[in-house]
């Protein structure tokens, strides 16, 4: 019997219907405060982490393509809509989203890209009060959130 393949990371889309492997660790972990990052993101910023291009392997589904500008193009679950890579398209690498990571707790963003476009709210976001979810909701809205989202691993 072969042994299954040991990637360094994986992750994928909040449905399931697009899953990758990474087969080298993720580097150059950064946040991107432009415009289209946060447009594509619908948040105050992406954040990514990037491989080689032959470093990046699907294993279900595929992403859709978008093509942001030029010189770079997005890739995102055509089903659930999760912001999956972005990749500048002259470059041999390519960056996955952080949070599409089913460890993202192991990135550490190292630098902030975009910072003319950084929202003034997000340097005050480390001082606002903060509530468990369970804490806000009553039980029964707690069981009517249970998550559909796919399990951060297969």
């Amino acid at each position: 019997m072969t042994e299954p393949q040991h990637y360094p990371a994986t992750g994928g889309c909040q449905c399931g219907a697009v899953r990758y492997a990474l087969r080298s660790a993720p580097t150059g972990a950064g946040i991107c405060h432009c415009r289209m990052c946060q447009k594509a993101f619908g948040n105050y910023f992406g954040a990514f982490a990037g491989v080689p291009m032959a470093d990046l392997v699907w294993t279900r589904g595929e992403p859709g393509m978008f093509r942001s500008s030029e010189a770079a193009e997005r890739g995102f679950c055509r089903d659930c809509g999760t912001p999956l890579t972005f990749r500048y398209r002259e470059s041999g690498r390519i960056s996955v989203s952080i949070g599409s990571l089913d460890a993202p707790e192991g990135i550490r963003p190292e630098i902030q890209y975009g910072i003319e476009s950084r929202l003034p709210a997000f340097e005050n976001l480390h001082v606002l009060p903060g509530e468990r979810t369970e804490d806000a909701v009553t039980p029964e809205n707690l069981i009517r959130m249970t998550s559909r989202q796919h399990p951060d691993h297969d």
